[in-house]
């Protein structure tokens, strides 16, 4: 066995240089993972992105789940409302608040009703909850936690643990989702690579 003192300039060469590919190695894998965990903030925005690291337990298996959704969500064939629909759901969502006086508790109902039609006009598959939410964040990102809050507002309701004052929230984050899925053609928000 030769001690370090007894290897050839060729093989400290080659040592050195195996170690210096390593530590490069390691330094581009740890900014592979910070730029895909900046990528995933911001295109799921801060609480979606902690609530899925949550929920998965660990950042890798989190952003994995991200990744997923975002992989799921681009196979759909989401696309802008035709002028007709879009003046239909925004009548539609007129009446809703328009009843809203007379009964809340329907109106909220209502409004997650609508929301469930325009979302599946545009092309997103309804079903659970969470699984619409999860749907809706890959692209409406900003509005995701208004949909979440109304949601749960609608839960609380049904179990007669709403006040107005609740509904009337809860309508208001109904109208930020709605306004934002309604919205005029646009660039979609995009999926960076």
């Amino acid at each position: 066995m030769s001690s370090i003192t007894n290897l050839s300039t060729t093989e400290m060469a080659l040592i050195v240089a195996l170690v210096v590919v390593l530590v490069a190695g390691i330094a581009a894998f740890l900014v592979h993972r910070k730029r895909r965990t900046e990528r995933l903030r911001t295109q799921f925005g801060g609480a979606e992105y902690a609530r899925a690291v949550e929920q998965g337990g660990n950042v890798r298996h989190g952003e994995a789940g991200l990744e997923k959704r975002a992989e799921r969500v681009e196979k759909f064939h989401v696309r802008p409302l035709a002028a007709g629909d879009r003046a239909r759901f925004v009548e539609s969502w007129r009446g809703v608040q328009a009843r809203f006086v007379d009964g809340p508790a329907g109106a909220v109902t209502e409004a997650d009703q609508l929301l469930g039609d325009v979302m599946s006009t545009r092309g997103y598959p309804v079903s659970d909850f969470e699984q619409r939410a999860a749907d809706i964040s890959v692209d409406h990102p900003l509005v995701l936690e208004n949909y979440r809050t109304a949601h749960a507002i609608a839960l609380r309701q049904i179990q007669g643990q709403a006040s107005t004052e609740d509904l009337r929230q809860a309508m208001v984050h109904y109208r930020t989702l709605f306004e934002e899925l309604i919205r005029e053609p646009e660039m979609p928000l995009k999926k960076a690579s």
